[in-house]
């Protein structure tokens, strides 16, 4: 197993292509976590080098410190990505790994403290180590094209929160049914039956609206 590489502070602002007057700066901001002291010395590791990379990249992008410490402290608060996926437990969803500028880049820099906040209390977002982790690359997708057309982030997250409610009333119904009828070890093996149902009534009901939107502007 390779050991953990630790350095000291000239060694790691060199590694990081900044001055140590610069590592100061940073450090005094909280852009960084706290080194590991030992009596004087203070003593970094890979973590705070992929930081320090980080904040490089997101200055070049055009954030400013203050964006980047926001975004440095919901990253080193956030929620650990196992609390959100429960260990073992069965998903169809493929969660994604990101970097905060790869985030950042994602939603055109409205990767604000409180979208991050929400992100985080929805459970879409979560931590594990320097990487930043969406439960599902389906939402994350549908967000990213969403952000694009020009829907503000933060109105995405918060019809999210609906959808969240009205899907977890609609797996309750499903359970329900298939409970009623057979076992829960089946509920696994019918669970496509109930995504079937739902993207199905979906695209009728936006069959049904688009076509009384249309009616509305032939009538007007």
């Amino acid at each position: 197993m390779t050991d953990k590489r630790e350095y000291r502070m000239e060694e790691l602002a060199r590694l990081a292509g900044i001055t140590v007057r610069t590592l100061r700066f940073y450090r005094e901001r909280k852009l960084l976590p706290p080194p590991r002291r030992e009596g004087r010395i203070a003593w970094y590791d890979d973590h705070h080098l992929a930081r320090l990379r980080t904040i490089s990249a997101l200055l070049d992008r055009g954030h400013t410190l203050n964006g980047i410490a926001e975004l440095a402290d919901a990253f080193d608060h956030g929620r650990d990505v196992g609390d959100l996926l429960g260990l073992g437990e069965p998903t169809e969803e493929t969660p994604v790994r990101l970097t905060p500028e790869e985030l950042a880049d994602r939603f055109q820099g409205q990767d604000t403290p409180e979208n991050l906040a929400a992100a985080m209390d929805l459970g879409y977002l979560g931590t594990d180590g320097d990487e930043i982790v969406h439960i599902s690359r389906s939402l994350l997708d549908a967000s990213t094209a969403l952000v694009r057309e020009g829907v503000p982030l933060a109105e995405v997250l918060a019809a999210g929160r609906r959808v969240r409610t009205h899907a977890e009333a609609l797996a309750g119904l499903f359970t329900d049914l298939v409970l009623r009828h057979a076992t829960e070890a089946d509920l696994p093996r019918l669970r496509p039956l109930a995504r079937s149902v739902v993207e199905a009534e979906l695209s009728l009901a936006l069959d049904r609206r688009l076509r009384k939107g249309e009616g509305e502007g032939q009538g007007a």
